[in-house]
């Protein structure tokens, strides 16, 4: 069994922080997303990896090179547009052959793993095996329709979802998905949709068949949904202290410091995680907040938040909850008068001032 994960897509609700980032590369517990995804089919026995990145930025496959630190082989596959994922999985018809595959999406976090998923499609000798989750908002996914524990029907974005199902991104298949992917045409919004593969494989009586997760599942396409998986990966994260805390510091639950990090004066509370080369000065952090590599946080108090690289949190009087804070931020306290606040934001940013 191969894999195929993706990497692409423009992030256009995690702007403006992916107006220079790709998506799948932000840090969730201070670990790019996209880590997580190759961890999992690789734990789950597969050893070759397709990645499927946007062809105006070398940016993945020059992070993450030819998978050897994952123990894995990867093998980059270039898209020139984003036309859907049932193109994703027709481009990439000559890495896969005719190999079955599981087709896992790069922003996509699950708890446990894939292997059950993969144990039960062998089990069941399936063209096509679904993960499906129940969600308050079905309408932004594929939606099944399920009779007598089947599926019968797979409806894209439905205005009136006929389940309360979200097909999630993790997919298995054998070759008969390329028939699919070939005879389907494009959408309204001009995108081969994976749904509209999905029911033509029932359409064509092939077996379908599905596991409903029980544990948590994120897809991490909006800023809410990247903070809880941020809290999420936290809670079962073991603490570790390889950075340096001084006496006057407390730190309490599963606080993980990384090496190079130093804690003075300080209150921790996890779980968190603090990066490499991060200075805590002077301050609290919170429970369920990330602050990634070479950031200084002085005088100020954070809680429930993700703090990208080299970010600058200085003498900030009011606790800083809920955010996510891109590369090289700085938050300062203003000085001299007149006491006002001023900004410089990017286009697409989100500020709430109390």
């Amino acid at each position: 069994m191969k894999a195929l994960i993706t990497s692409g897509g423009r992030g256009t609700r995690l702007r403006p922080i992916t107006h220079t980032k790709n998506k799948h590369l932000i840090p969730v517990a201070n670990k790019p997303m996209l880590h997580y995804a190759i961890e999992a089919v690789r734990d789950a026995g597969v050893q070759e990896v397709g990645i499927v990145y946007s062809a105006d930025s070398d940016e993945v496959p020059r992070r993450l090179g030819d998978g050897r630190q994952f123990g894995v082989r990867l093998t980059h596959i270039a898209q020139e547009a984003p036309l859907g994922l049932a193109h994703v999985v027709k481009i990439s018809q000559p890495f896969l052959g005719d190999e079955p595959f599981i087709f896992y999406l790069g922003d996509n976090m699950i708890v446990g793993g894939v292997r059950r998923f993969v144990d039960e499609f062998e089990r069941q000798g399936s063209n096509c095996h679904l993960a499906l989750a129940r969600v308050k908002d079905p309408e932004r996914f594929g939606v099944p329709e399920l009779t007598d524990g089947r599926i019968v029907g797979i409806e894209e974005k439905p205005a009136q979802p006929k389940s309360p199902f979200a097909v999630t991104g993790i997919y298995l298949y054998d070759q008969t998905i390329f028939e699919a992917v070939n005879a389907i045409a494009p959408s309204a919004r001009g995108e081969l949709e994976i749904s509209d593969a999905h029911q033509w494989l029932l359409d064509a009586g092939k077996l379908v068949t599905y596991s409903e997760i029980t544990g948590w599942w994120k897809d991490t396409g909006k800023p809410i949904d990247l903070l809880e998986a941020n809290r999420l990966v936290l809670e079962h994260q073991d603490a570790r202290c390889a950075g340096e805390v001084d006496e006057r510091s407390v730190v309490a639950g599963n606080v993980v410091i990384e090496p190079g990090a130093r804690v003075v004066n300080s209150v921790l509370r996890g779980p968190a995680i603090i990066g490499e080369r991060t200075l805590i000065e002077d301050s609290y952090i919170g429970p369920f907040t990330s602050i990634y590599h070479d950031c200084h946080v002085r005088g100020s108090e954070i809680d429930y938040s993700i703090v990208l690289s080299r970010c600058q949190i200085l003498d900030v009087t009011q606790r800083i909850e809920g955010s996510l804070l891109g590369d090289e931020v700085e938050l300062v306290h203003v000085q001299g008068r007149p006491r006002v606040s001023r900004f410089m934001l990017s286009d697409q940013s989100r500020v709430e001032v109390a």
